[in-house]
């Protein structure tokens, strides 16, 4: 019987990812192309493809290395790496390989990289002035499309307001944000039920501020709805929390350019993204004395050695604080 081809293996291996793993879209779309792009250097144009029993570890360093001459950063060979070794796993599970090849194969060294993290007074000072911001942005031009009537008023600034005031106050990624629905919040206990990575639920708390702007957005959230549901537009997401003037879900990409637009506003040096809030949240938690463990529970993360990147921040801002401060420096 004829050994499948690699592309059916591959097909098999996503599967698996998606229904035994529940890894989101995302994650499953970054296998198959990094997998894809290493079934493609093993058949090139003309040739026969080598037959994934034939491939041991000196093919898979020749992969890198070619990765290595088209100027790919240390992180993306990283993960290409680490894809390949999640795979050729699954195929010794599934006795298609006897032995994984991609295990011989050393990582590239990676620096270890210090996430640049605002300090809380940069955060509030940034966070109190959003109404200022928002009239700052309407004045260099109202986005395109943005309804402003007398019974909405500027539907964005207040929608703008929640969605940063819950990043900050929950920690919650981009993805968790934008996947939020209106019954995942739990309004009077002030939580949040988030779907993290690898579909795993998590129930998070968010803070007065961060109530009292989705208290700011429901009403208004709520009048969009009603005028589409008047008209001849179909409510694509009905039930999303952080929607378009359209009804429409917003996305992540949407979310990052909402955060880099008020940033631009503040005419300050702070980079603001949805990860920054991100670092924020954890770094200035664990500054005021909270336990790591439960900063490890509220970000969702599956390593404990993931968190501690977060040490290494709030080490450097102290370092930094003590560099100014104290006299014998």
């Amino acid at each position: 019987m004829a050994r499948p081809k690699p592309h059916s293996e591959l097909q098999t291996f996503l599967r698996y990812l998606q229904y035994a793993r529940n890894a989101s879209p995302s994650t499953i779309s970054n296998y198959r192309k990094d997998i894809e792009q290493f079934l493609e250097y093993l058949a090139p144009p003309g040739e026969i493809i080598l037959p994934l029993p034939q491939v041991d570890h000196r093919v898979i360093r020749e992969f890198v290395s070619h990765l290595h001459d088209r100027r790919l950063k240390k992180t993306s060979i990283a993960r290409k790496l680490s894809a390949l070794r999640t795979f050729f796993k699954f195929c010794v599970r599934e006795k298609i390989l006897k032995t994984n090849p991609a295990k011989l194969v050393a990582t590239p060294k990676l620096p270890t990289r210090i996430p640049a993290v605002p300090t809380a007074e940069e955060i509030n000072g940034f966070l109190n002035s959003l109404p200022e911001l928002g009239r700052k942005r309407l004045s260099r031009g109202k986005p395109a499309r943005m309804p402003h009537t007398r019974e909405l008023g500027d539907f964005h600034l207040p929608r703008d307001r929640a969605i940063m005031e819950l990043l900050y106050a929950a920690g919650i990624r981009v993805s968790e944000l934008t996947g939020l629905n209106v019954q995942d919040v739990d309004r009077e206990q002030k939580m949040l039920r988030v779907l993290g990575k690898g579909r795993k639920e998590r129930i998070v708390p968010y803070g007065s501020k961060a109530q009292t702007a989705l208290e700011a957005y429901w009403p208004l959230r709520e009048l969009v709805l009603t005028r589409l549901a008047r008209g001849v537009s179909e409510i694509r997401n009905p039930e999303a929390v952080f929607i378009s003037y359209k009804g429409r879900r917003l996305s992540p990409r949407e979310i990052r350019f909402v955060l880099t637009a008020y940033g631009k506003a503040a005419d300050s040096n702070m980079h603001l993204h949805p990860h920054a809030l991100r670092h924020a949240f954890a770094t200035h938690l664990l500054a005021d004395g909270a336990d790591l463990r439960a900063i490890q529970e509220l970000l969702g993360h599956v390593s404990l050695s993931t968190t501690q990147r977060y040490t290494h921040a709030t080490i450097n801002q102290l370092m930094t604080v003590y560099d100014k401060a104290h006299p014998r420096a």
